[in-house]
Order: C-alpha cells, then structure tokens, then sequence
C-alpha cells in the first residue's frame, strides 16, 4: 500500500552556522560597536541578547536574513515575547520547531478528513504517516497540505509504493 511521511526537521548544523555568520555581522558593524548584542543556540532555541528594542530588531532581522541564506525556513522560528535583563539589557527567547505537535497534526488530519480523499493518515511520534490505495490519491493529499498555508515548514519524504 502506498504511504509518505509528513515531518518537520530543522537541521541544527545549518542552524549554528547561521548563528556564527550573525555573530561574525554584529562583530563588523558600526551601529553594534560596543554594544552586547549577541546570539546563542542553547538545544532547540536561540537566545538573543541586546542593548535595548531597537537593537533587538535587528538582530531579529539578522537571523532572518541568515536562516533564509542558508535555506533554512524562519517559519521554523518561534518567536517569544522579549524580557527584560539585567542592567537594561533585553533578552529574547526563539525556540526553534522540531517535529508536528499534537496541535498541528490534528489540524492536518481533520483538513485531509474534511478533503474526503480517501487516505489514512496516522501519527506515528512528531511525524504523520499517510498511506492510501492509489499513489494519485497520495500527490492530492500532498497538495492538500500544502494549500493550507501552515508557517512551519514540512517535508514529505519516504514516498512508498
């Protein structure tokens, strides 16, 4: 029976090179000269250190502008609200998202329901398994999860006939 996989993986190699290649930028600009904007990945986040809002945002506009040039979708970023440190300073937590919650991939499913194609779809840890008779029936529910306009990006792999 034909089946693919629904996953979410970011790939954290090509996470910390794009948290190097922001670093290495706010250590040669001007405007973040003497300023303690920094960068950190800490498991499956990033933590932004800043001098005040304003250079928080760009450093926000930074690691956008790197994610996208190492191919990375920021839709995998999870954008908390920014706090305030010590020495009035601002920190930020961005929590970077691995695997589907339980919350989107009841979403999916329901959405692949309401389609009425006719495909089984199971959730099998952070991934959904979608198999179905027909491999025409498969590429529809693929095209059907994509309509759906979700952030975070996914991938549909091991595609068995």
């Amino acid at each position: 029976m034909p089946s693919f996989d629904i996953t979410s993986k970011t790939d954290l190699a090509e996470v910390d090179n794009a948290v190097d290649g922001v670093m290495r930028e706010i250590g040669t600009r001007y405007d973040f000269k003497g300023s303690i904007a920094k960068v950190e990945r800490k498991e499956n986040s990033l933590e932004i250190h800043a001098d005040d809002n304003l250079k928080l945002k760009q450093v926000e506009e930074l690691v956008k502008g790197y994610f996208v040039r190492r191919k990375l979708d920021p839709g995998a970023l999870d954008w908390q609200d920014p706090e305030r440190a010590g020495g009035n300073t601002v920190r930020q937590t961005v929590l970077i998202k691995q695997g589907i919650d339980r919350d989107l991939a009841k979403k999916i499913i329901k959405h692949l329901k309401d389609e009425k194609l006719k495909v089984q779809t199971s959730v099998q840890g952070d991934e959904l398994r979608v198999t179905g008779k027909k491999r025409d029936d498969l590429q529809a529910a693929i095209s059907a999860v994509k309509a759906m306009d979700i952030e975070q990006p996914l991938d549909y792999g091991n595609f068995r006939d």
